[in-house]
């Protein structure tokens, strides 16, 4: 093909090498992962919220109670169900750590 020839091709040519939906690496991260063990909150072996848990000692059922209310607060305007499902998420942990406490 010379310089001055365009060479014809489709949308579908374009893409044809991109992984389909259905493609495995896509069904690995699911909606509940991404409330429960969001992998941007496990980098280096530790998950995010076992690090605040420890570090906030005596602090730790103010620290739950505030993401609770975050995101009660905001799922109507950001987050919809995710948001609700992270307020669950939070509020269980409460629940834990006031039990634990309180045995």
């Amino acid at each position: 093909m010379s310089k001055h020839e365009e060479e014809e091709f489709t949308i579908e040519d374009m893409f044809k090498d991109f992984p389909d939906d259905d493609d495995e690496m896509f069904k690995e991260v699911k909606v509940s992962d991404l409330v429960n063990h969001p992998p941007h909150y496990n980098k280096g072996g530790v998950e995010c919220i076992d690090a605040i848990m420890a570090a906030t000692n005596h602090n730790k059922e103010g620290y739950l109670q505030g993401n609770v209310m975050k995101y009660v607060w905001r799922y109507d305007y950001k987050g919809g169900l995710e948001d609700l499902q992270k307020a669950e998420w939070y509020l269980k942990k409460l629940i834990e750590v006031y039990k634990e406490k309180h045995k």
